[in-house]
């Protein structure tokens, strides 16, 4: 297919784009039900792979135990495999992958190989203050797991609530400021291609999702 054509819900090839707290996430398991196509995170697959014992998957695991980043080599041979399986011939969204100009490059000839290409790239927009706001603000229920916000999700008075390390200011503004200084070459690189669509991610999901409907469809 064309990536500047309209794609199908049964031909939707999306990479969703965003920084943490930018409600890409939540976004992407929405689209996933409404386009029928796998939701595709490089931190899920490590994860899989790690379980299953694959030989990628214990090649990332070294790197894990050690405190490094997986390779990106690596990291393209579980994409690889992933959109292999039958449920992504269709399509999929990739959740936070790529996020450099070498790992697009990557991906293009992994879809490549498989006759494939990007329908479209979708970076949500959220400003800085709100992204540190939705994470500082954030606490875990040890007892339950669950996740609350202590401004638009208040906990129940019986939570026993933690505050998570990477949910403390100076590690979510470390990792906004990484993120923004890997991704920094990415946006422009599809934007080259006719590819980005950017959306405002401020507002209640509805009303982000008909945004990321829009922009896809336009």
């Amino acid at each position: 297919m064309a990536a500047t054509g309209q794609s199908t819900p049964a031909q939707m090839r999306l990479v969703l784009v965003g920084p943490p707290a930018s409600g890409k996430g939540t976004q992407a398991a929405i689209l996933r039900t409404r386009f029928s196509v796998p939701q595709v995170s490089t931190g899920d697959m490590l994860r899989a792979a790690r379980r299953d014992g694959t030989a990628l998957g214990k090649e990332a695991e070294r790197y894990m135990n050690a405190g490094q980043l997986v390779p990106d080599e690596t990291v393209i041979g579980l994409v690889d495999e992933r959109l292999g399986l039958a449920d992504a011939l269709n399509g999929f969204i990739l959740d936070g992958f790529p996020r450099t100009v070498p790992q697009a490059e990557a991906l293009n000839r992994v879809l490549a190989a498989h006759g494939h290409e990007l329908d479209h790239v979708v970076q949500i927009d959220v400003p800085r203050e709100l992204l540190v706001e939705r994470a500082t603000l954030r606490r875990t229920d040890k007892r339950t797991g669950h996740i609350y916000h202590l401004k638009y999700n208040p906990p129940p008075p019986d939570a026993d609530l933690e505050h998570r390390a990477d949910d403390r200011e100076e590690t979510v503004i470390a990792r906004l400021n990484q993120y923004d200084a890997m991704t920094a070459a990415l946006l422009p690189y599809y934007a080259a291609r006719n590819l980005l669509r950017r959306v405002d991610g401020v507002g209640p999901a509805e009303q982000v999702t008909e945004r990321l409907l829009q922009a896809i469809n336009a």
